[in-house]
């Protein structure tokens, strides 16, 4: 009987284990607005992906190299003096729609959590992607801005600045943000 319920105890003790070791979760963000103006017009606010600062208000200013090529890089000065470093990934003039990711951000603080230095970056994300698209609708334009991501910490049990609910938080305030200040300078 001892010989039956070791190693059950065993295999149980094992899966209960992996059960509790879990890493983040990828996360989503899919956010859409109506803009009472033509796609056309739209999609020229938004078609340079160096020209973010000129139509969302959280960027400060955006230095870029390549262009819309894929491959080309935009590195953004946020208000709050932070950068991050955007790759394009897929630009598509006839769809109005291109794909970037994050590739490089700086550190907001460096805190200590669990006995390590955690460095928090700028947006509480990592492996962050993003799609953005202009679809006409009549004489209107649907955009949609998604994007996909998982919080900073990638351990177990994230601090604060840094889990699920941070980044999620952070990421739908920066889309939502340039959603409406891209549709204030469309409309006018």
């Amino acid at each position: 009987m001892k010989k039956i319920l070791l190693p059950l105890a065993a295999t149980l003790l094992c899966f209960t284990g992996l059960a509790n070791a879990h890493g983040p979760v990828r996360q989503d963000t899919e956010e859409t607005i109506t803009i009472n103006a033509p796609a056309e017009k739209v999609w020229g606010v938004i078609k340079d992906f160096g020209d973010i600062a000129t139509w969302h208000s959280e960027v400060f200013t955006a230095t870029t190299e390549g262009g819309n090529v894929k491959g080309g890089k935009r590195v953004l000065t946020l208000k709050d003096g932070n950068a991050v470093t955007e790759e394009l990934k897929k630009y598509d003039e006839a769809g109005m729609s291109y794909s970037y990711k994050i590739t490089d951000m700086s550190t907001v603080k460096t805190i200590n959590y669990a006995g390590v230095d955690e460095k928090v970056p700028a947006l509480p994300v990592a492996n962050f992607s993003a799609t953005i698209t202009v679809a006409p609708q009549g004489d209107n334009s649907q955009v949609t801005w998604k994007a996909g991501y998982y919080r900073a910490y990638t351990n177990n049990n994230p601090p604060e600045e840094m889990n699920e609910a941070t980044a999620n938080a952070a990421v739908k305030a920066f889309v939502s943000t340039g959603l409406i200040d891209l549709k204030n300078i469309a409309e006018k």
